[in-house]
């Protein structure tokens, strides 16, 4: 048997989002909270669609987008670059990414 999920950044697969609206989630924001999609590093961009089409297949309203909430502190674009590029040194290395 194959999983299909919700939301790949946080391992939410379709059955824990059903068994979510079976237990009485049955928004959008309860079910973020439930099930934790959309609080990865897409913050929903890429399985609010999915969460919203599973609520109106189960006959709930299209819900509204949740506030999706910036990083405590801004990272800048050149720190991330330079993470990538340090795990990309470590791998040539041979060294174990962090």
């Amino acid at each position: 048997m194959s999983k299909a999920f919700l939301c790949r950044c946080e391992d939410v697969t379709l059955h824990e989002a059903e068994a979510a609206l079976a237990k009485g989630h049955d928004d959008i924001e309860s079910l973020k909270r439930f099930t934790g999609f959309g609080t990865g590093w897409c913050q929903g961009k890429n399985c609010l669609a999915g969460a919203a089409a599973l609520l109106r297949a189960h006959g709930k309203p299209a819900p509204e987008p949740f506030t999706a909430r910036p990083p405590f502190r801004p990272v800048a674009l050149a720190d991330l670059v330079a993470l990538a590029e340090m795990s990309d040194a470590d791998e040539r290395d041979g060294k174990k990414p962090h």
